[in-house]
């Protein structure tokens, strides 16, 4: 499985491919962990949230086992990881608002 993300800067470190989801749009998160905020600077970040209709695309980006778990570590206050069907018809891992 892969994982979605918006296309930024970090898309081009992991090899990845475009691809989209149903069923989500993107929000802002505005109330961030404290230490998520203090490792990356920001504030504000992007979240998935359930919408009927909804689409985002993005880039699924392959991860492996460490990566995903870093992933998670860094995102586990503020998100919570789902398993979603892209376009394509691959699963992917999602992170939404928890």
């Amino acid at each position: 499985a892969g994982t979605l993300w918006p296309k930024t800067s970090i898309t081009s470190a992991v090899p990845g491919a475009a691809d989209a989801v149903m069923g989500y749009r993107l929000d802002w998160l505005e109330q961030r962990d404290a230490a998520a905020v203090e490792t990356s600077g920001v504030v504000r970040h992007r979240v998935a949230v359930p919408e009927a209709g909804g689409r985002i695309e993005g880039t699924v980006l392959t991860l492996t086992p460490a990566e995903l778990r870093a992933a998670d570590a860094y995102e586990e206050a503020d998100y919570a990881r789902v398993l979603v069907t892209l376009d394509s018809g691959r699963p992917a891992w999602l992170y939404v608002a928890a």
